[in-house]
C-alpha cells in the first residue's frame, strides 16, 4: 500500500485543521480503552490500561476473557477497527465519519454477536462536561488524511521514546499511549513512594503514587498546538528555572511542565535529536533538583 503521508517522519499537523477528527478518535479510543480497563486486573500506575503503537496504528494488545483472549485494533492506514479473538475470525468495521454513539453501540453489539459481553464505564475520562456515549452526537468528524499523518508522527515519536528508554536501568513504563489524555509518553521512577496530593482522585492517586519523571506527546487540547511536554511529580524546587534543550525549550508555569512545541520539533534541522535533547536535558535537570541516583539508573549498553 502506498501511502503519500508516509513520506514525511513529522509531517504538519495543526490541531485547529483536525480538532474535530480529533475530539473524535479521542472518545473512541476512549470506548476502546475502557474495554481493557474492565477486562484486566489493575496494574501500578494504570499500565494495564493504554494502548500501544503498531505499524499500522493503535491496539489494546492480547486482552483477557475468561479461559479465551481477544485484541482490538485501530488500522490507521486502511481505516478500520480490527478485533481478533482466540476463538473465531473475529471482525472489522470501517472507521469513517460517524457518531460516538454510533460507534459505541456498533462496537459492543458486534463484540456481542460474537460471544464477547462487556460492560464499560459508559462516560469519558479526564474531561470537562463529559458527554456519555451513547448520548454523544456531536463528534462524528473522521478526516482520513489527518488521521494518517496523526499515525505517522506517532510512529516516530514511540521509535524515539524507546531509544530514550533504553537508557534507564530503573523502573520505567513502556511507550503507551493513554486514551483518557490522548497522549503517548514514558515514565521514569526512582523507586521513592510520592506524598499523598490533596483532594487527588483515585486516577491521580494511582497514577503518582510513586516519585516520577514523566515525557509525553499530546496534540494540544488544552494548549492549542502539539507539542511535547516534560514534568516532575512532585515538582523539585527549582525545576522551573532550569535551562534546558533545545532552546525553543520554554517552561509553563500554567501547566507545570516544560513544554517544546511539535512545529519547533519539524522545523529542525535533526527532529530526532531535538526530541532526544528535550528528552535527556529535562531528565537531567529534574533528577538533579530531586537527588536521583542518576550513575545508578543509567544504562549502558555492554561492549
Amino acid at each position: 500500500m502506498t501511502n503519500k503521508n508516509l513520506s514525511e517522519k513529522y509531517p504538519a499537523l495543526p490541531l485547529s485543521e483536525w480538532k474535530e477528527t480529533n475530539d473524535t478518535l479521542h472518545m473512541w479510543t476512549q470506548i476502546v480503552g475502557k474495554i481493557r480497563l474492565e477486562q484486566t486486573p489493575l496494574a501500578n500506575q494504570w499500565w494495564n490500561v493504554p494502548l500501544y503503537v503498531t505499524p499500522r496504528g493503535l491496539t489494546t494488545s492480547t486482552i483477557p476473557y475468561g479461559d479465551e483472549s481477544f485484541s482490538i485494533d485501530f488500522d490507521l492506514l486502511s481505516h478500520k477497527l480490527i478485533v481478533e479473538t482466540s476463538f473465531n475470525d473475529g471482525f472489522s468495521f470501517d472507521l469513517e465519519p460517524m457518531t460516538v454513539a454510533d460507534f459505541y453501540r456498533k462496537l459492543l453489539s458486534k463484540l456481542k454477536a460474537n460471544g464477547i459481553e462487556v460492560e464499560i464505564t459508559a462516560v469519558p475520562d479526564e474531561l470537562e462536561d463529559p458527554i456519555p456515549f451513547a448520548e454523544d452526537t456531536k463528534h462524528k468528524s473522521y478526516d482520513k488524511d489527518a488521521v494518517e499523518k496523526f499515525f505517522r508522527i506517532l510512529l516516530n515519536i514511540d521509535r524515539v521514546f524507546k531509544e530514550f528508554r533504553t537508557r534507564f536501568r530503573g523502573k520505567c513504563s513502556p511507550v503507551h499511549f493513554f486514551w483518557g489524555s490522548f497522549d503517548i509518553c514514558v515514565t521514569r521512577f526512582n523507586g521513592k513512594d510520592a506524598p499523598p496530593r490533596e483532594n487527588a482522585d483515585r486516577i491521580t492517586r494511582i497514577a503518582y503514587d510513586e516519585e516520577v519523571i514523566s515525557h509525553g506527546f499530546w496534540t494540544g487540547n488544552g494548549f492549542g498546538e502539539p507539542a511535547f511536554y516534560a514534568y516532575h511529580a512532585p515538582e523539585p524546587n527549582g525545576f522551573d528555572r532550569e535551562k534546558v534543550k533545545p532552546a525553543a525549550a520554554f517552561y509553563s508555569k500554567e501547566l507545570s511542565e516544560f513544554l517544546l512545541k511539535y512545529e519547533d520539533v519539524r522545523n529542525a534541522a535533526d527532529p530526532d535529536g531535538a526530541i532526544l535533547d528535550f528528552l535527556e536535558s529535562t531528565y537531567a535537570a529534574g533528577a538533579k533538583l530531586a537527588g536521583w541516583d542518576k550513575e545508578t539508573f543509567e544504562y549502558k549498553i555492554p561492549e
